[in-house]
């Protein structure tokens, strides 16, 4: 690891994930996504620019849903080392926060430079599957659905199939849901938020041992920042939406068929995540707004040290404005 990377970003990336937080919850329920969407952003992008970093943000806003951007190439930082790999979304569940449901949070992850992966240009999903530590190694995307179900639920010595499976509630995901239940295993819908429910697979304080199905692309790799310092495992493969998307990637030279594991996704072995709670959910508490103050509940991790804190934040006054303000 470069001698530059020695600094712990930890705390300093919480600061960007609690101004989005604060700044994106003033929308809850407020049925606008985008405008929620655009002041997490902007709050996040001014949290970023303070700290010392020269950063490149690999995976971005805007593309996919036309949103706010915080876009792919934007340099972030004030340009001094370490040169980092920076992966960003202000709002994890946008949708959620508009019409005001549980589950939302703004998500930020870094790396060294050069050590996340970029997806196919045109390609905006992948099948997923994401466990805990006493799964790692037991997983196979290429396996069956039952297959998996029976390793994972077996590792850590359970029953076969005694395990919950979380999926996005999709329509592509019915075959997949009857697959589960066939094996015995509970499924847990969620309806947004593949970043937050790969993390609650891994989060031996929650009741999920398991992801699966087809989310965001960016969100994996988002999400094995975040696993890598949990001890999970996490598997993915390219999901081409149609002929045209996946004719586009063959032309890029990918191979449509390679299993990304956790290290394709991010190479690298210290990697930092930042994560607030913006409306309740599974992982953390929504943002509380009170008389001239709000109270956050954050996580943040890094790989290397294996630690994970938790963070109950107080904010009043100016510096409270300030943020909500912009």
């Amino acid at each position: 690891m470069p001698e530059e990377m020695q600094r712990n970003l930890a705390l300093e990336l919480v600061r960007v994930t609690e101004a989005a937080a604060l700044a994106a919850g003033l929308w809850l329920g407020r049925g606008d996504k985008n405008r929620a969407d655009g002041a997490a952003v902007e709050a996040m992008r001014h949290a970023l620019s303070r700290i010392d970093m020269d950063g490149v943000v690999v995976i971005g806003e805007g593309e996919k849903d036309q949103a706010p951007m915080l876009f792919i190439g934007e340099e972030i930082g004030n340009r001094r080392p370490p040169k980092v790999d920076i992966a960003v979304d202000p709002i994890d569940g946008t949708r959620l926060l508009a019409l005001g449901m549980p589950g939302a949070v703004a998500v930020v992850a870094l790396a060294a430079r050069g050590t996340m992966y970029s997806a196919p240009i045109g390609v905006f999903y992948m099948e997923k599957i994401a466990v805990g530590r006493t799964a790692k190694g037991a997983i196979d995307i290429n396996a069956s659905v039952a297959e998996n179900i029976s390793a994972v639920s077996k590792a850590p010595g359970r029953e076969e199939g005694n395990i919950t499976v979380m999926v996005l509630d999709r329509p592509r995901h019915e075959q997949l849901i009857k697959e589960i239940r066939a094996t015995n295993a509970r499924v847990r819908l969620i309806p947004d938020g593949d970043v937050a429910a790969a993390i609650a697979a891994a989060d031996p304080n929650t009741s999920v041992d398991m992801l699966m199905g087809t989310g965001g692309a960016p969100e994996a790799v988002v999400a094995a920042c975040a696993l890598k310092a949990l001890g999970g495992d996490l598997q993915c493969k390219l999901y081409f939406r149609d002929v045209a998307e996946f004719r586009g990637a063959v032309k890029q030279g990918v191979d449509p068929d390679q299993v990304l594991t956790i290290d394709d996704l991010v190479s690298s072995d210290d990697t930092y995540f930042a994560a607030t709670g913006i409306t309740d959910g599974e992982l953390l508490r929504g943002v509380r707004y009170g008389s001239g103050q709000a109270i956050t509940e954050s996580v943040v991790m890094r790989a290397k040290s294996g630690t994970i804190r938790y963070i109950r934040a107080f904010h009043h006054g100016e510096k409270l404005s300030n943020i909500i303000d912009m």
